[in-house]
C-alpha cells in the first residue's frame, strides 16, 4: 500500500477533470447501487408489514446512535490533512478497531434496557444480532478514506454495486422465506460485511495496527469535531423516532417511517456520496477561496437542479406513487408524504453546508449548525408528536425551515458567498419545479378514474415536460450552464433569474 503527500494540481482543466470522474463513478454508482436496492426495497414492503418497520425503526435510533462514534469522522481527517504517513494509517485502523468492538459490545449489553423503553421485547434479539456490523467497520471505513483521498472512486464504486446486489437478493430471498423483521436485519448485514471484504482488498488496506496514538492531536481534533457534529445530528435527525416510538404502536410507527423512507431517498441516499466527492474537491483547493466559493454555489445549482423538482413531482403525485409502488396497504402514508416533500428540499440545502466549512478547516461551523438542529428539532417533534401523526410531519417543516436559516447565516460568510449570490443560482429552478407541480395538480384534477400506475405515468410525463420547457425557455443560460460544469467545464455566463 502506498501513501504519498497530496500534489496541488498545476492544470485547473485537470483537476476537473478529476472532480468530474469523481462525480460519476461515485454519483453514477450510487445511482445504479440505489436502483437495485430500492427495487428490491419495494418489492419487500409490499410483502411486510407496517409493524416489521416498525420494530425495525426502534433498532435503528440505537444504531444510529451508537454509529456517531464510529470513527468515520477520524477516517475524514487523513482525507483533509495535507501529508500521510504509514503510521497514520496504522493509527486510523486501530482506533477504528478499539472503538467499534466497545460500539458493538455496548450494544449487546444494552439491548434489554432499549426494548422496555419502547416495550418491545424483540428488540433486545434483534439488536442483539445487529451489533455484529461494527465488526465490518474499521474495514470500510479505512479504505474509503484512502480511496477518497486520492478521489479514487472507481474501486469504491465496484465494490458498492456487487454489495447492493448482494443486500438485495439477500431482503427479497428473506423476505419471501417469510422471516418478517428479521427480513431488515439479514439484508444489511450481507451488505456490509460484503463491502468491508471488498472494499479492502480494493484499497490494499489491511495493515497491522498501531495503539501507539502518539502524534495524533490533529486527527483527534478534526475527527472529534466531525465526530461531535454527528452526535448532534443523532438528536436531530432520529428524536422523532425516539419520542415518537414510545407513544405510537409499531403500525403507527410503521407508516410514518415508510413515508420518510420515501421523501428522503433523494437527501438519503444521492446526495451524501455527492458531498463526499464535494468535500475531497474542496479540501484540494482550500487555499483558495474564491474556488471554494465559486465551487459551493455551483454545487448547490446542480444539486438543487435536480433535487427541487424532485420534491416537487414527489408532493404533487403522492397518491398515484405509493399506491403504484409500495401498494393500497400503505395509503395511510399518502398525506404523510405530501407534508415531508416539502421539508425535504429545506434538509437538502441545508446538508450542502458542511462539506465547504469542513474542508476549510473549520468543523466548528458544521457543529455549531448541528447544535442547533439538536435544539431545534426535537423540541418540534415533541410538541409534535402531542397532537398525533400529522402533525408530527408538520414539526419537520417548521423546524427544519429555522434552521436552514441559522445554518446559512453562519456558513455563507465562512464560505465567502453572499445570500443573493445563492439565491441567483436557487431561484430559477425553484420557480419552474413550484409551477410544474401546480400544472401537475391541475392537470390531476382533471382525469377520469383510472388506475395508479397509468395516472401515476400521465401526471410524470407531464411533469417533467413541463419543468424541462420552463428552464429552456426562461433560464437557458444556467441550464447550459449546468451542463458545462456537469461535463468538467467552467460556466460561461451569469445565471438569470426567472
Amino acid at each position: 500500500m502506498e501513501t504519498s503527500a497530496n500534489q496541488p494540481e498545476s492544470d485547473d482543466e485537470s483537476f476537473g477533470s478529476r472532480v468530474r470522474s469523481a462525480v460519476i463513478w461515485r454519483s453514477g454508482s450510487q445511482i445504479v447501487a440505489q436502483l437495485v436496492m430500492w427495487t428490491s426495497t419495494f418489492l419487500v414492503i409490499r410483502i411486510l408489514a407496517p409493524a416489521d418497520y416498525g420494530l425495525f425503526a426502534m433498532t435503528q435510533v440505537v444504531l444510529v446512535l451508537l454509529n456517531l462514534l464510529n470513527g468515520y469522522g477520524f477516517a475524514s481527517a487523513i482525507i483533509q490533512r495535507e501529508t500521510l504517513e504509514p503510521i497514520h494509517v496504522r493509527q486510523l485502523f486501530g482506533m477504528l478497531l478499539l472503538l467499534n468492538l466497545g460500539l458493538g459490545a455496548a450494544q449487546f449489553l444494552a439491548a434489554p434496557l432499549a426494548a422496555a423503553y419502547f416495550r418491545q421485547p424483540e428488540v433486545t434479539h434483534l439488536l442483539r444480532v445487529q451489533s455484529l456490523l461494527y465488526v465490518t467497520t474499521p474495514f470500510i471505513a479505512l479504505p474509503y478514506a484512502l480511496l477518497s483521498r486520492e478521489m479514487d472512486y472507481r474501486g469504491q464504486a465496484r465494490i458498492n454495486l456487487a454489495s447492493a446486489v448482494i443486500g438485495a437478493l439477500t431482503a427479497l430471498g428473506c423476505a419471501l422465506s417469510g422471516l418478517g423483521v428479521w427480513t431488515l436485519v439479514a439484508a444489511p448485514m450481507a451488505l456490509f460485511w460484503s463491502r468491508a471484504i471488498g472494499m479492502t482488498l480494493a484499497a490494499r488496506s489491511l495493515v497491522w495496527p498501531s495503539f501507539d496514538f502518539r502524534g495524533t492531536a490533529s486527527v483527534f481534533g478534526f475527527g472529534g469535531a466531525m465526530m461531535l457534529t454527528q452526535v448532534f445530528w443523532f438528536f436531530q435527525s432520529q428524536a422523532d423516532i425516539f419520542i415518537a416510538g414510545r407513544s405510537f404502536s409499531p403500525h403507527e410507527l410503521g407508516i410514518y417511517t415508510t413515508a420518510l423512507l420515501l421523501t428522503q431517498i433523494l437527501v438519503g441516499k444521492f446526495v451524501p456520496p455527492l458531498n463526499e466527492v464535494a468535500f475531497s474537491a474542496y479540501a484540494r483547493i482550500q487555499s483558495d477561496r474564491a474556488a471554494v466559493a465559486g465551487a459551493f454555489v455551483n454545487a448547490v445549482r446542480l444539486i438543487l437542479l435536480i433535487a427541487l423538482p424532485f420534491y416537487a413531482g414527489l408532493w404533487a403525485v403522492a397518491g398515484p406513487l405509493v399506491l403504484t409502488v409500495i401498494g393500497p396497504k400503505w395509503a395511510e402514508t399518502v398525506p404523510v408524504v405530501h407534508i415531508l416533500a416539502l421539508a425535504m428540499p429545506l434538509m437538502t440545502m441545508q446538508i450542502l453546508f458542511a462539506p465547504a466549512t469542513n474542508a476549510l478547516g473549520l468543523p466548528r461551523i458544521a457543529v455549531r449548525n448541528a447544535a442547533m438542529g439538536a435544539v431545534l428539532m426535537p423540541i418540534a417533534f415533541f410538541v409534535g408528536v402531542r397532537f398525533g401523526l400529522m402533525d408530527l410531519a408538520w414539526a419537520w417543516l417548521v423546524a427544519m425551515t429555522a434552521l436552514l436559516v441559522a445554518t446559512a447565516a453562519n456558513s455563507l460568510p465562512v464560505i465567502g458567498v453572499g445570500v443573493e449570490q445563492l439565491a441567483r443560482a436557487i431561484l430559477p429552478a425553484l420557480l419552474a419545479s413550484a409551477a410544474m407541480a401546480l400544472l401537475v395538480t391541475l392537470v390531476e384534477a382533471q382525469l377520469p378514474p383510472m388506475a395508479p400506475p397509468i395516472k401515476l405515468a400521465i401526471l410524470a410525463t407531464v411533469g417533467a415536460a413541463t419543468y424541462g420547457a420552463l428552464l429552456w425557455l426562461f433560464a437557458r443560460a444556467m441550464l447550459l450552464d449546468a451542463i458545462r460544469i456537469a461535463r468538467g467545464k467552467p460556466p460561461v455566463a451569469a445565471t438569470p433569474a426567472l
